[in-house]
């Protein structure tokens, strides 16, 4: 993406409202819509089964918090911190397992001045903890001390919950961000210094009698109601037929395994044995590898930046890599054997690595590591596909070549002509053995009226290094189609059609 356009996407896309319907024994936090705007999106670039509740939660009317959805990128509802409670929007986050907010001890800051801050001293329930800490973002990085008091969700009060107050906020993104701070809902093996999740605790205190929340994203840019999240159970008006449910295959994030991928119906050839993916409804986008993304948006047609490396790779060694796929060596020795990797070519591709959550799950691949090592990786990749359809050699470097033009820009995302998507193709997961079809309608984001209106691929590359990655990263966009359980007491996340 160039220019404005390339600082007009806020990666940051999340949840809520709190609705509490004791009638049918769920916490609810809803969502509402609101237009996108892009004069606003160029300025904020930078940034399960039927459950019941306890009895005594129960009314006979509903408590109403508005959550509203910020550019299709920042959903956020209210939570109250401290007696009596302190109120702050948050994002509800998947992908992340603390709270925090800003603290009346932020001084130099100035995303700071900007929200709502917690004033311990006007707290009968504070408890002093004081242990410093940092929690590192894709986006930024906040850093401060613990704190502990009760915590409002909705009519529910979590009691002597222990979260953040963040005295510095370090990038540009929170000034614009239209919430004050973040609510994870992952798992503790993530959570920066141990700290107990507000899920956690939740479930800990009886305050729900199911172990299950679930996530139902309305993408109707037109409807004043932006969806829900809700605690305890779910809501059957929000999905049609059943839930396919995959286990947990490794606790932190909301982690699976996801199968094979395919582009109009013809498979890449990447998750044929499988790929590690997750559930992040902190990420407005779709975010895979940067091999297969750039197959995806050479596809759908979206642009991105050439990248002189790569076309360098297939001009020089394109025969050589062909020859040596072709003779029976492993794809991970190729770029090692043409001396353009080290570490016998099985580190993974380094353009536009970008953190997810936390530093310390998720370290970046050194910026020593050579272009055209990466672009070597990436065109091994294309090329091993390719052989699968048996094209010929010529057709086949000549495809490589051009997918060499659609290689994403440095943030990620690409950018697509808004009249073409008639003819763009459908991407499909596979989950559970089931095909979860995404229509270009669904996966084309737009912003903008009229002449200024801007499409943007859903699809942005982002490569997560081992031993956690690859990494696929099914964050809003999905979610918008298919209605999400996570079922923390089985250890398993359902998928079912969105109604």
């Amino acid at each position: 993406m160039e220019g404005k356009v390339r600082s007009a996407f806020c990666l940051w896309v999340l949840t809520c409202l709190i609705l509490a319907d004791c009638s049918s024994g769920l916490l609810r936090i809803g969502l509402k819509k609101r237009r996108l705007d892009l004069h606003s999106i160029n300025a904020a670039r930078v940034a399960r089964k039927e459950g019941v509740m306890p009895n005594h939660l129960c009314s006979s009317d509903e408590v109403l918090v508005p959550l509203k959805n910020y550019l299709d990128a920042q959903y956020f509802g209210e939570i109250g911190i401290g007696s009596p409670p302190q109120n702050f929007t948050v994002i509800f986050d998947t992908g992340s397992s603390n709270l925090w907010v800003p603290s009346s001890k932020c001084y130099f800051s100035i995303a700071c001045y900007f929200h709502s801050r917690y004033k311990s001293s006007k707290s009968s329930t504070y408890t002093e903890n004081g242990k410093p800490c940092e929690i590192n973002y894709g986006s930024g990085s906040v850093s401060g001390f613990f704190s502990q008091d009760n915590v409002e969700v909705g009519d529910l009060v979590v009691k002597d919950q222990v979260f953040i107050e963040a005295t510095r906020e370090g990038s540009l993104s929170f000034v614009l961000a239209k919430f004050d701070g973040i609510l994870g809902l992952g798992f503790q093996e993530i959570s920066v210094g141990g700290a107990v999740p507000v899920w956690y605790n939740m479930v800990q205190q009886d305050l729900v009698s199911e172990d299950v929340f679930s996530f139902w994203l309305n993408r109707d840019p037109e409807a004043s109601e932006g969806g829900e999240i809700v605690f305890g159970g779910v809501d059957s008006k929000h999905f049609k037929g059943k839930h396919t449910y995959v286990p947990v295959t490794q606790k932190g994030y909301w982690q699976f395994n996801m199968g094979d991928f395919l582009i109009g119906g013809c498979s890449t050839g990447i998750c044929e044995g499988g790929c590690a993916a997750i559930v992040d409804s902190g990420t407005s986008l779709l975010a895979g590898p940067t091999s297969v993304v750039t197959e995806i948006n050479h596809a759908i047609g979206a642009e991105g930046i050439i990248s002189a490396e790569c076309k360098e790779v297939v001009s020089q060694y394109g025969d050589l890599i062909w020859e040596l796929l072709v003779s029976g060596v492993q794809p991970d020795k190729v770029c090692a054997q043409l001396g353009l990797c080290i570490f016998n070519g099985n580190h993974s591709v380094s353009t536009g690595i970008k953190q997810v959550v936390a530093k310390e799950n998720m370290d970046r691949v050194s910026a020593g590591d050579s272009a055209l090592c990466s672009a070597c990786e990436m065109m091994v990749i294309w090329v091993q596909n390719q052989l699968k359809h048996q094209g010929t050699k010529d057709k086949v470097l000549d495809y490589v070549n051009q997918l060499c033009e659609s290689l994403p820009s440095p943030m990620g995302e690409s950018v697509i002509d808004c009249n073409s998507m008639v003819n763009m193709p459908n991407i499909t997961f596979t989950i559970g053995d089931k095909p979860f079809k995404l229509t270009p309608e669904q996966y084309i984001l737009k912003t903008g009226d009229g002449v200024a209106t801007v499409c943007i691929s859903g699809f942005m590359a982002l490569d997560v290094p081992p031993p956690r990655g690859p990494l696929w990263i099914l964050g809003d966009v999905f979610m918008g189609v298919y209605h999400t359980v996570f079922d923390y007491g089985n250890l398993e996340i359902g998928f079912a059609e969105a109604a």
